[in-house]
């Protein structure tokens, strides 16, 4: 007997619904498990991980910070580059910070949880630290001597042309001193929290300063990575740090630039990326050949 073409068309979506279950929910996931349990592939895919003592330390492919429980660098470490995402470095919101180079003006204010910094002004205060933690020079274009972005908005009598009737600094509050004094014959104010004085006319104006157009501090010091879990560095970075690690561990710097170099990787196939250090990798090859003081 014909079954009706309503129950004969339901019939064939339940076929098509129960071969597809098969394939796709149970054929397909085991063979991925298993190509992933093939030699060579095993590693990444149970999410290479790193042991240390027989004790899992991280991973080779995910970032971590070396700081100690107030966020302070630990000396003796190679440290990484910043991450944006969540706390740093967390797998579950990797993120950027989606600020872009127009990020200048930092939003101030009294309450903490409503102030932030802009990416110029980020991007400042890690120069200044690392050049502090490093002994090199720290400063960079556009940046000022306490580690904000060096931004006036200046404001003038016909909008955007016209004399200059005031200028404000507007990443710094009191008790800081204007990184400059005037501006065109104008003394410079300090900025006021809850001020927004873009809004109000000035025209925003970074000042370049004296800083050596390529810092000693490199980009990925001082910039944080699109996914926030880059456990690489490169090896300009690793090469700023190498003196201070050495002093730390009482170690020959010649000896701990040669153990960077055994961890620096070139690019891929030979001409994709930049070379780049694995930081985890390194500072456990140190922790064994160069025990801390």
């Amino acid at each position: 007997m014909r079954l009706p073409t309503w129950i004969a068309q339901h019939l064939a979506a339940l076929r098509a619904l129960l071969v597809f279950t098969v394939l796709l929910g149970l054929v397909y996931p085991l063979a991925l498990v298993a190509v992933g349990k093939l030699p060579g592939l095993n590693h990444k895919s149970d999410g290479s991980l790193i042991e240390s003592g027989g004790t899992t330390v991280g991973s080779s492919l995910i970032g971590q910070s070396f700081t100690d429980a107030d966020g302070n660098p630990v000396a003796r470490y190679f440290q990484s580059r910043p991450s944006a995402a969540g706390d740093g470095y967390d797998p579950t919101s990797t993120s950027a910070s989606n600020l872009g180079p127009e990020s200048v003006v930092d939003t101030l204010a009294t309450d903490p949880e409503e102030a932030s910094e802009s990416l110029l002004t980020q991007v400042c205060g890690r120069s200044k630290a690392i050049g502090e933690l490093d002994g090199v020079d720290g400063r960079r274009p556009y940046c000022t001597d306490d580690g904000v972005g060096a931004v006036l908005a200046v404001f003038r009598a016909d909008g955007l042309t016209g004399r200059v009737t005031r200028v404000v600094s507007v990443n710094q509050v009191a008790p800081a001193t204007p990184f400059v004094s005037s501006y065109q014959g104008v003394p410079v104010e300090l900025a006021q929290p809850g001020e927004d004085y873009v809004a109000a006319g000035g025209v925003v104006t970074p000042i370049r300063g004296d800083a050596p157009a390529d810092p000693a501090v490199p980009a990925d010091a001082v910039t944080a990575s699109g996914s926030g879990l880059d456990p690489q560095i490169s090896p300009a970075y690793a090469e700023l740090q190498v003196n201070r690690v050495a002093r730390e561990r009482g170690a020959d710097p010649a000896a701990v630039r040669k153990l960077v170099d055994e961890h620096t990787d070139g690019r891929g196939l030979g001409f994709m990326g930049e070379p780049r250090v694995n930081v985890l990798e390194l500072n456990l090859a140190l922790d064994r050949q160069f025990a801390a003081r």
